[in-house]
């Protein structure tokens, strides 16, 4: 069984209401079991020309799983589930009504699990620039570390938090707990005390 971090992002419809539908059905999704989850964070949108004012903002989070798919089956999972939501790839970094991204794999045996194919790379090779991915995979699992890059704390706290955090619960019921079982009790101390940080508030 593998450990899997998915990002998800959406900028068009009713952002909210499909990032916590996305959840739902990753979590449905056979072999897949629901571990932990962050709150929703809003971005700005980022295009092939940079971040972009004029483009609906984007709604994002990060749930992480642990799941007996290979990585190729559990990308065409998340890409079933883009599609039921009314995904189109036209445009590159376009707008879309659902995003689903691989981050990253560890066996369960803690060792990271590298991709590198035509439809599939991870760990995701622009996670440890992108605040949208990374503030809320610190929300989810406060000592998460990005292989090959380091942890997540130290990449958010090097390109900056720009995201806000959206008033909602997170997207799935369960505690968070996505450390594994020597720093579960530390991980989520610290997930329930930065879920109590107001938004905009130093943590």
């Amino acid at each position: 069984m593998s450990r899997a971090v998915i990002a998800l992002g959406a900028n068009l419809g009713d952002r909210g209401s499909t990032l916590r539908a996305a959840a739902a059905a990753v979590a449905a999704v056979p072999g897949v079991r629901p571990v932990a989850s962050s709150h929703e964070v809003e971005s700005v949108a980022v295009t092939l020309d940079g971040p972009d004012t004029a483009k609906p903002r984007y709604r994002n989070a990060v749930v992480v799983v642990d799941t007996d798919l290979g990585p190729q089956e559990l990308l065409d999972a998340l890409h079933a589930i883009e599609d039921a939501h009314g995904r189109t790839r036209e445009v590159r970094w376009g707008d879309r009504t659902l995003d689903l991204d691989v981050v990253a794999l560890q066996d369960d045996d803690g060792t990271d699990v590298l991709v590198d194919t035509a439809t599939l790379t991870v760990p995701h090779p622009r996670a440890h620039e992108r605040a949208f991915v990374l503030a809320p995979w610190h929300d989810a699992d406060p000592s998460a570390v990005l292989p090959g890059a380091g942890p997540v704390a130290d990449l958010l706290a090097a390109v900056g938090d720009d995201t806000e955090r959206v008033d909602e619960p997170r997207l799935f019921d369960e505690p968070t707990r996505a450390s594994r079982p020597a720093d579960a009790t530390a991980a989520t101390d610290v997930a329930d005390a930065t879920a109590a940080t107001p938004p905009g508030a130093a943590s």
